[in-house]
């Protein structure tokens, strides 16, 4: 099984043992679980964002803090997955400081567009999962192929577009707001979302496969993950169009 989503991937299910039914990850499990998550994240941005807008100078620290801990925390659970019950609460925790303040930021910029990117987000993982349980939507092999090629490219980009910002700004036209750009971003937001499918389809066959129980934390928060990078770029991609106006 392949998934976009770097902390889903089918090594995840590797060396399992047998355990007992009580003990094992659900999908109903998994879903409480990342419900629990989405709930910490939407509490630590609502405090980010309230600092931001009273102008308290703690609200950058907070955001870029949120940031690397978060970037920290989600590397640690990867690679120690049974450590997710502790390790993915806190990446929720520090991702919705980073989301606070950056949404705020933006918000500055384009009032409304906040609520926009939020509506769109949660629109689009629902559509998606509704999608994808009616069986509109299937994560076959070639699907999977496709949707992991685009996402390792779109971060291969990402990457050299960090490097080159060193030296010489960047790949031009791709953050901007003409053609180019929003086409770009309007990519990448669908790949982001497609993402979720075979998120979905991680969880179905770790519940399928009797995964322990801590996978259930661990597949929520790779579900996070996802929407963590979906809600950022619809974000760009609105700033783009608004700044057509």
């Amino acid at each position: 099984m392949r998934s976009g989503n770097p902390a889903l991937n089918a090594k995840a299910f590797e060396r399992f043992d047998v355990y007992e039914q009580s003990s094992t990850m659900t999908i109903e499990g998994t879903a409480t679980k990342t419900a629990i998550l989405l709930a910490v994240v939407v509490t630590a941005a609502w405090f980010t964002w309230n600092q931001s807008l009273q102008q308290n100078p703690i609200a950058g620290p907070l955001m870029f803090g949120g940031a690397i801990v978060g970037f920290i925390t989600a590397f640690v659970t990867i690679f120690k997955k049974q450590w997710a019950p502790i390790t993915a609460p806190v990446y929720a925790a520090a991702e919705g400081l980073f989301l606070g303040g950056i949404s705020a930021i933006f918000e500055a910029g384009y009032p409304g567009i906040a609520v926009q990117a939020m509506g769109l987000t949660f629109g689009t993982l629902f559509g998606l999962l509704l999608a994808y349980r009616t069986g509109l939507i299937r994560a076959t092999e070639n699907f999977k192929l496709g949707v992991f090629a685009a996402t390792s490219g779109i971060f291969l980009l990402y990457l050299v577009n960090f490097i080159m910002s060193f030296f010489s700004g960047g790949i031009p036209h791709i953050h901007q707001s003409g053609t180019v750009g929003i086409g770009f971003s309007l990519f990448v937001v669908v790949i982001a979302s497609l993402n979720l499918v075979l998120d979905f389809d991680f969880i179905e066959e770790g519940a399928a496969r009797g995964a322990p129980k801590y996978m259930e934390w661990y597949g929520a928060f790779g579900l996070l993950v996802t929407l963590v990078w979906l809600y950022l770029e619809i974000l760009r991609l609105l700033a783009k169009l608004r700044g057509r106006d």
